[in-house]
């Protein structure tokens, strides 16, 4: 008798030769090195990055949050290959010197590796 197992197969394949960031824990693609926007945020667990735009990432509900910078309304994002959570998305800023992060991601450096071409 054969089993047979389902293959995980992931949404989105960046090109391979960009500098990539991938999810630690299963190597599914999360972003392009050019969508990074800063290095300088911190996320609940460490540091974090703040990217324009991500793939294969799964997004909850927006809530309100007090966050570092002031309030926010934000929504968890995760992995959509493995469910791990892996930062947040910015929803709304209510200050408007933060209004730049709408729209972008957070992902903690605990949950992502560099992938393809880092030297």
């Amino acid at each position: 008798m054969v089993k047979m197992t389902k293959s995980k197969t992931f949404q989105a394949y960046l090109p391979t030769c960009h500098r990539t960031y991938s999810c630690v824990h299963c190597r599914a693609h999360l972003a392009n090195h050019d969508e990074l926007i800063s290095k300088s945020f911190q996320g609940s667990q460490g540091r974090a990055y703040l990217f324009n735009s991500v793939v294969n990432v799964g997004c909850g509900p927006a809530e309100e949050r007090v966050l570092l910078t002031g309030l926010h309304a934000v929504a968890d994002i995760y992995c959509e290959n493995c469910k791990t959570t892996l930062g947040w998305k910015y929803e709304h800023a209510f200050e408007s010197s933060q209004k730049y992060k709408e729209g972008k991601f957070i992902i903690e450096l605990a949950h992502m590796i560099k992938d393809n071409g880092w030297e």
